[in-house]
């Protein structure tokens, strides 16, 4: 039977409005995803690290409950589960400040790679920090050998910008081992300088062959060496843009496994493919900006 694997970080949110805390949610860019996917009950699997402390075994309990496969998380006791604050400004976008206190052996993974046209998500920083590089490489690596379909979402940030010399060979070897990069506006700025899709898809074409470029409001962009295309987004007022971008991801691998397109589909997909795969992404973008929540609400995913 085909999965799907996210691997990333694991937080616990802790998000603030107004100067004043207003829920505490298990959080990770991967981890959101994972989560939205459990609660349509897909077969997600989630690789991580976390602590066998209270907020370890609040996050482990979560993911469970919703439909998200443990087993190869790898938990520690020398160390905290990190935290997150989120701080969010007028317009509901988030920074963050981090504590982390991690044990010096990391990222245990045990289990075998995925298999072919298995889905495997990765991205942030976590993919790229060179404390865990090996393992997670090693992983990636055994993936794209066997033919799964693998999502790169850098997720780049302004607050790694003094270090993006030392990151950008990292970024770039991952966009290598991917089947589709799905990045903002933002990241593809921060990397590569690229001001609009067409010069983020002139940079990444030569690492990767196809990408999906999210732009806010503006709507979202597809480039691959057969298709090119612009697709719209919805008008919403959001609650909280925490989680819209992991939640999109979410959406488009949801259409990718239900519609059961393989890895060796993606250079050919057209318009009517396309648009079922980015609507399916907006979808689940649109409902998380609604709510304080990192993932999809009960209500819309029984649908």
């Amino acid at each position: 039977m085909r999965k799907i694997f996210a691997i990333g970080e694991t937080l616990l949110d802790i998000i603030f409005s107004k100067g004043k805390p207003q829920t505490a949610k298990a959080g990770g860019a991967m981890l959101n995803s994972a989560v939205s996917l459990g609660r349509i009950k897909l077969p997600v699997c989630f690789i991580s690290e976390y602590g066998t402390d209270d907020i370890g075994n609040l996050v482990n309990d979560f993911l469970i409950e919703n439909g998200v496969v443990t087993s190869m998380v790898n938990r520690f006791q020398d160390g905290k589960t990190a935290l997150a604050l989120a701080f969010l400004d007028e317009q509901n976008n988030a920074h963050y400040s981090f504590y982390k206190n991690y044990p010096p052996k990391r990222m245990v993974i045990k289990k075998s790679p995925p298999s072919k046209n298995d889905i495997v998500l990765f991205g942030s920083f976590f993919a790229i920090d060179p404390e865990i590089r090996e393992q997670l490489m090693g992983f990636i690596t055994k993936a794209k050998g066997n033919g799964a379909i693998i999502i790169y979402d850098p997720n780049f940030r302004k607050s790694h910008q003094d270090e993006l010399e030392r990151l950008r060979p990292m970024i770039i070897e991952n966009m290598k081992a991917a089947s589709i990069i799905r990045g903002s506006d933002e990241d593809f700025s921060n990397i590569f300088g690229a001001k609009n899709p067409d010069q983020a898809w002139d940079k990444v074409n030569k690492y990767c062959k196809c990408i999906i470029y999210t732009n806010s409001s503006a709507g979202v962009y597809v480039r691959t060496d057969t298709f090119s295309g612009k697709f719209p987004v919805k008008k919403i007022s959001p609650v909280s843009t925490i989680g819209a971008g992991d939640n999109f991801n979410a959406g488009v691998i949801t259409s990718l496994f239900i519609e059961n397109f393989k890895k060796e589909d993606i250079q050919s997909l057209g318009k009517d493919q396309w648009e079922k795969i980015i609507s399916s992404g907006v979808e689940f973008a649109s409902n998380v900006c609604l709510s304080y929540d990192n993932y999809i609400d009960l209500a819309f995913a029984s649908k």
